[in-house]
């Protein structure tokens, strides 16, 4: 006989501890509702799966939570799990629903803050958007869009349209290349005329600050070359001193005697006669080594005459040479 059930105590208990007969017994056991039974599986929901987490019995006070099918998310504010109570299932209502994705980006305007946080956004849902900076409002077209019945955004209007930067003005002496437009991300250069230099910046870009658009950069200068030149000429002077000729160190070592004269002869060809240079170098003896005056001497056939015992030399002779022979 296989073993009575969890109900039988409570049956015997009431039959004064005695065993009743087994047709009495059977009817008993359906009228007492099992007070500490398990549940069975959990009820379906619409659009969701039992998170299971590999339960294969459910007892009392077990909760289950459901997770939402792929294309469908949870609708706010409804329950999304089940009790297991008396050995039933609490109910749950249907709470997974079909939704447009996150509202499209808009590179001219945003979402408004309203909206910032919410992830549910059924068929007819509606969201509103704010321009950006840099942007307008145009008043014609609406700023708001639609979650379709497909479940996709409504095509949105441009409702935003950028600010225009003011007038750059003239560049004197140059020029203001504008490659497009003067709104808002537009970039301008500039350029100077010829025999100007440019100082400044050489482009400007139409920014946004505040509740506003400006330039980044002002206009810059061209400044004339030539004026450049004078003020260079004024900070940096010629100093009129001559050079100083000094004489030679008796520290310094002599210049090594020469044995015989050396003589350059200039040819006479094809030009009128030239007398003969005749240059003798003559080093200094004993006799005369004390003296500064003393030296290396430079003869020639006119009236030039240079003495070599200092250290300044003079280009006269060179230049007389040349235009004799030219």
């Amino acid at each position: 006989m296989s073993p009575l059930p969890r109900s039988a105590p409570v049956v015997r208990r009431l039959m004064g501890g005695q065993t009743p007969p087994p047709l009495l017994l059977l009817l008993l056991l359906l009228c007492i509702p099992a007070a500490q039974g398990d549940c069975s599986l959990p009820p379906d929901v619409p659009n969701a799966q039992p998170v299971l987490r590999g339960l294969a019995s459910f007892p009392e006070q077990t909760t289950i939570t459901y997770k939402c099918n792929k294309g469908f998310v949870k609708v706010p504010g409804m329950a999304d799990s089940v009790l297991c109570l008396n050995d039933k299932w609490s109910e749950v209502a249907e709470f997974c629903n079909r939704n447009c994705d996150v509202p499209t980006r808009l590179h001219f305007a945003s979402l408004k803050k309203s909206y910032s946080k919410q992830n549910y956004f059924p068929e007819g849902f509606t969201v509103e958007y704010e321009c950006r900076k840099g942007y307008k409002r145009d008043l014609t077209l609406s700023e708001k869009l639609t979650c379709l019945q497909n479940f996709t955004w409504s095509k949105p209007d441009e409702f935003c349209k950028k600010k225009q930067c003011p007038t750059p003005g003239e560049l004197k002496n140059g020029h203001v290349n504008i490659t497009t437009d003067l709104l808002f991300g537009a970039s301008i250069f500039f350029s100077c005329n010829a025999g100007y230099r440019l100082v400044g910046a050489t482009s400007s870009y139409c920014f946004a600050i505040a509740n506003d658009v400006e330039w980044s950069d002002p206009l810059p200068e061209c400044q004339d070359i030539s004026s450049l030149i004078k003020t260079i000429d004024k900070d940096f002077k010629i100093s009129d001193i001559l050079p100083d000729c000094r004489e030679i160190s008796p520290t310094v070592k002599a210049i090594p005697a020469v044995e015989k004269p050396i003589t350059v002869n200039f040819p006479a060809t094809k030009y009128p006669a030239i007398p003969r240079a005749t240059t003798n170098f003559h080093s200094s003896t004993s006799k005369n080594r004390g003296n500064p005056s003393s030296g290396m001497r430079i003869m020639s056939s006119g009236t030039m005459l240079l003495i070599a015992g200092r250290a300044c030399v003079t280009l006269t002779v060179l230049l007389m040479v040349l235009v004799t022979i030219g």
